[in-house]
């Protein structure tokens, strides 16, 4: 799935620009400076300061944490800005050491590490893999230890934390969250056509899928045979199912255990609201890289994380969040997830302990969560405020259940799209979020009913074997 695995790339450079979030101001100066010169001006004027909040690692413990992974945390040789969460770590005595890998053989070298008893000490999250099924598999160990979610630096992540344990015990410390994905759209577009602003939708209260369905519906019935017009593009389709606040796999906790929730009534109307986008051409299927190139395609809307929007001099856009089940007054929202894994094995506490509390400071204290948002708009100058608020803020706010799906960390067959074999490349559970948008060989449009009936077997067998494993895991 092509536009799967792109996302996780972004997403991966999304947290990376998030944790880089530093104290200060732009330099205004006066003068028409490049973006790039913006840039260096504000990074010349960046000051991390050290804190109380966060210990220095003891006297006499180990202070370097082996970080295995295919990005590194240290800076760059050509760049003079250093990491919040690294500047703090390091005034508190610590050290990161980089030992690369890469994305697709990230974890066999880790297993590899760890059959040779050599463990690294810190890894990578990712919602595919990591957890559960690489957890009960023995790569990674509890947080517990190491993180406090009753203190205050951790208390308001603790319901998100609860959502990833095993055994009572807490196996991702969240750092940050953000949104997956959310509905940009060209304004230009809404007001020549004479439509509602989702914007102002939203703020009513009233932005369901109907109501996004329906403005698609107006805009494609307007268009012509030499302009013709498209509702949609994008990575959208999950969001839907689990807007209805469920999952295809979920955890059942009088079973204590992994269990399918495909025949869920829920999901008959989120697939029957996708099919009918894809049956009714409202529905751009290639993939597109880019909000502007999206809106060159005329096409209303554009689900896709915020790393693709990048409006320039002149774009009149705006951004609401994914629109909520009708059939709900709840809203949720699919969570993307800042973490690192500590790696089983490791004996380095202290170093631990003191590495995700400075994350947690640098995505959280106000005097960088502000300048970060500063900085952003130094190198984004033509987004608005608006479409800040609603792509950053509001899909992550209380007001949102955030919705995690284990599913996509079951088995190799159901969740790692890297080792998909099937045309689409897509692991079975990603797969059936979109498959009702898809066609087969014949150009025919699958239905969620015959999608059930060809995979309800095959997630079954996988859950069966990942259950006893983890059965197995917690000694049962």
């Amino acid at each position: 799935m092509k536009t799967y695995k792109r996302l996780l790339s972004a997403l991966a450079a999304l947290a990376f620009a998030a944790a880089a979030a530093s104290c200060g101001s732009s330099a205004s100066g006066g003068s028409a400076n490049s973006e790039e010169d913006d840039l260096a001006s504000y990074e010349d004027q960046v000051v991390v300061e050290d804190t109380e909040e966060v210990d220095s690692i003891p006297e006499g413990a180990e202070n370097e944490l082996e970080w295995l992974s295919y990005f590194d945390i240290n800076p760059s040789k050509n760049s003079k800005e250093k990491r919040v969460d690294l500047d703090l770590f390091e005034k508190k005595g610590g050290k990161i050491k980089y030992s690369a890998t890469s994305s697709m053989t990230k974890y066999d070298q880790l297993a590899a590490r760890l059959l040779s008893n050599d463990p690294p000490d810190m890894f990578w999250f990712e919602q595919k893999m990591t957890y559960p099924v690489y957890c009960v598999k023995g790569m990674f160990q509890p947080v517990d230890p190491i993180v406090d979610f009753d203190s205050d630096l951790w208390s308001d992540m603790k319901d998100l934390a609860d959502k990833y344990t095993l055994g009572g015990e807490h196996y991702v410390a969240p750092v940050e969250v953000s949104a997956l994905s959310v509905m940009t759209y060209n304004k230009d577009f809404i007001e020549a056509n004479a439509l509602d602003d989702p914007y102002d939708i939203y703020m009513e209260g009233d932005w369901t899928w109907d109501e996004w369905y329906r403005l698609m519906q107006e805009y494609v019935a307007g268009g012509t045979a030499e302009e013709e017009r498209y509702g949609v593009n994008g990575w959208f389709g999950a969001f839907f199912f689990q807007s209805t606040g469920k999952t295809l796999i979920q955890y059942d906790a009088e079973k204590d255990e992994y269990v399918s929730n495909i025949m869920d009534p829920d999901f008959d109307r989120a697939s029957s609201l996708l099919y009918d986008v894809q049956k009714n051409h409202m529905y751009y299927p290639d993939w597109i890289g880019s909000a502007t190139d999206c809106f060159k395609k005329n096409i209303l809307f554009y689900g896709m994380g915020t790393w693709a929007v990048s409006p320039k001099e002149g774009d009149n856009w705006g951004i609401v969040p994914m629109p909520r089940d009708p059939n709900s007054d709840k809203l949720y929202t699919t969570i993307g997830l800042t973490a690192y894994m500590w790696v089983k094995g490791s004996q380095k506490n202290d170093a631990m302990r003191i590495w995700n509390e400075c994350a947690r400071i640098a995505a959280t204290d106000p005097q960088y969560t502000e300048a970060g948002k500063e900085k952003f708009f130094v190198t984004q100058p033509y987004w608005t405020e608006e479409m800040y608020e609603m792509a950053n803020v509001e899909p992550i706010s209380d007001k949102y259940i955030k919705v995690v799906d284990p599913g996509y960390g079951i088995s190799t067959e159901l969740s790692n799209d890297d080792a998909a074999t099937n045309p689409t490349k897509e692991a079975v559970i990603p797969y059936m979020y979109s498959s009702v948008m898809k066609t087969d060989d014949d150009g025919k449009q699958y239905t969620w009913t015959q999608l059930r009936e060809m995979y309800s077997a095959t997630i079954d067998s996988n859950l069966k074997d990942f259950n006893a494993e983890y059965h197995k895991f917690l000694g049962k």
